[in-house]
């Protein structure tokens, strides 16, 4: 029996009921709430976690800037010209990611939106803001990464984004995960003091 493949599939239908809850609650900050305390006990305790076993942030918790419903957002998906990319990602192997469309951010710049071919598929939107090593992880934080559940609402021309549920991606606590990174089109000036943050 491969343990550490069934503590995978633990953690991802973990994260994915979480992300269930966050969606059946109708007040945001709350369900923003819910979700802090939800990722905090998986980084605290469970076999999955990023953090290395020593890492303070088991105790502390991830350190996140206060919820602000103003980074909230109905954003309408817009046509984006094809770009395929594949990325490496180390023991997992390669991943490859196709621009399906292209979201405006009311605050400024835009984002791009990937489906991923491998990886259970689904929407991938990472974000690269102003507060990228100066605040958050410089290599950028996830608004949506569907594989694992997270979303917050759309259909099919508009998705939810809020910005107060970006988070970093696994390799930002610890250098043997590999992940896929905010690209040019994921980049916007805007320092977005909220989600995760560094301590």
């Amino acid at each position: 029996m491969d343990a550490p493949a069934l503590t995978l599939i633990d953690w991802r239908i973990r994260v994915s009921d979480l992300y269930a809850q966050v969606r059946a609650d109708d007040d945001p900050e709350r369900a923003h709430a819910t979700w802090r305390a939800g990722r905090d006990e998986l980084f605290r305790t469970h076999p999955q976690s990023a953090l290395p076993a020593d890492d303070p942030l088991r105790e502390t918790g991830l350190p996140y800037w206060p919820y602000d419903p103003d980074w909230r957002f109905t954003v309408a998906l817009q046509p984006a010209e094809d770009d395929e990319r594949v990325l490496d990602t180390g023991d997992d192997g390669s991943l490859t990611m196709r621009r399906i469309a292209t979201v405006e951010l009311p605050v400024g710049g835009s984002l791009d939106v990937w489906t991923m071919h491998q990886y259970a598929g689904g929407l991938f939107v990472p974000i690269k803001d102003g507060t990228a090593g100066d605040g958050s992880y410089g290599a950028g934080r996830y608004l949506l990464d569907t594989a694992k559940g997270a979303w917050l609402g759309g259909d099919e021309s508009s998705i939810v984004l809020d910005l107060n549920f970006a988070y970093h991606p696994s390799c930002r606590y610890d250098d043997r995960w590999r992940c896929p990174l905010a690209a040019p089109g994921n980049t916007v000036e805007v320092r977005v003091e909220a989600g995760e943050r560094m301590e």
